[in-house]
């Protein structure tokens, strides 16, 4: 986008207007939004967060309502960003290009919308990536998005700022696990006070990042042709990296339940419900006993690669990566015990959400009894 252009996308964040022409207009850092003069000809400041992973690109549009946001445009679609990259340690030409392509779908997006502050990251492919850097300078180049490459602790965060509200409030704290494409991360979070507005903050009492995802997983063992003795293999890989964590806060467990976001979790809800076609309405926020669990996962490792691929649940996009995000979930079962498990379809986006609206008062007063703060430790 050059800087003629800048008439054409109305309510843009100041600080992005103020960028020369060989930065990216999209995705800086900005000021407040009362402080920056947000606004637009909508009735109010517009947001956006987009979330490239090394498995999907997803993207959300939202306005602060209530003590909340009103989603106001989405998308989301399966890029592989990180295919190939543990064997090649690069990004591959075929995955920049889909890339490109869906981060310019994105881009157009938030114009129409009138986004007036984003916040745009990247995760472990970039971070991965020897030519990382070069293909954030392309995206910059071409379509004047500032992809900012976030680190492991900032992933853990955000899943917890965004997965908080769907703690139950009788519990004593959650196990909360974000399962991607090329990193999981799980934390242990305790019960969070009420804010008096806003959605809840997180109390982080320990966290950790995995080396693996389902892309890299599915890379290391296959993902088409996957036997019990395939997936009980991944399923001890990824238990040995999490048994420190595990060992200094897997006890004293009563009263705490796990809390899941992913493709994976929110595919075992739906295989667990029998959708014929995907609902957020009836995932988002539904209870799993441990017993579902165990049932869908006996159900997935026993379908061929082209039974998944036949499931509405599942599909050809990710037919080959389904057994991994379920031996990273089953590893995870192990060490932390838990016998309820509440689904999330919400993420890093969510999260990115809520930060920036809460930095920009949003909500007006958001303290809690803490003073409103998150720890990470």
């Amino acid at each position: 986008m050059t800087s003629g252009e800048a008439g054409e996308t109305p309510g843009l964040d100041p600080a992005m207007n103020r960028a020369p022409n060989s930065e990216p207009r999209w995705g800086r850092r900005s000021p407040g939004g009362r402080e920056a003069g947000f606004g637009n000809d909508r009735g109010g400041p517009t947001y956006a967060a987009l979330d490239l992973g090394t498995n999907n690109c997803r993207l959300l549009v939202a306005r602060p309502a209530g003590d909340g946001f009103r989603v106001v445009d989405a998308f989301s679609r399966i890029v592989r960003l990180g295919e190939g990259i543990s064997a090649s340690g690069r990004l591959s030409e075929a995955a920049i290009d889909r890339s490109l392509e869906a981060l310019e779908i994105c881009r157009n997006k938030m114009r129409n919308r009138g986004v007036t502050r984003a916040r745009l990251i990247a995760t472990e492919a970039c971070r991965a990536a020897e030519n990382g850097a070069e293909f954030r300078a392309r995206v910059a180049e071409r379509l004047g998005l500032a992809l900012e490459v976030i680190d492991r602790e900032t992933e853990a965060e955000l899943a917890a700022t965004s997965c908080t509200p769907l703690i139950d409030p009788e519990a004593e704290g959650v196990v909360l696990f974000d399962i991607g494409g090329g990193s999981s991360e799980l934390v242990r979070l305790d019960r969070s006070p009420r804010c008096k507005r806003g959605p809840p903050l997180p109390q982080i009492r320990g966290w950790i990042s995995l080396p693996h995802g389902v892309v890299t997983l599915a890379e290391r063992h296959g993902g088409h042709n996957v036997t019990r003795d395939v997936y009980e293999a991944m399923v001890a890989e990824v238990a040995e990296l999490i048994a420190p964590f595990a060992r200094e806060h897997g006890a004293g467990l009563h009263g705490v339940h796990m809390l899941g976001t992913s493709g994976t979790v929110t595919t075992i809800a739906g295989v667990h419900l029998d959708l014929k076609r995907y609902d957020r309405n009836r995932i988002d926020g539904c209870w799993l006993e441990a017993g579902d669990i165990d049932s869908v996962l006996e159900r997935l490792v026993a379908m061929s690669y082209d039974e998944r691929v036949a499931s509405p649940c599942i599909g050809a996009d990710r037919a080959d990566l389904v057994l991994a995000g379920c031996a990273i979930l089953e590893a995870i079962r192990r060490a932390f015990p838990c016998p309820r498990l509440r689904v999330a379809d919400r993420g890093l986006r969510e999260g990115m959400l809520v930060q920036m609206m809460r930095e920009d008062g949003a909500w007006g007063e958001a303290s809690s009894d803490n003073g409103g703060q998150a720890a990470l430790s």
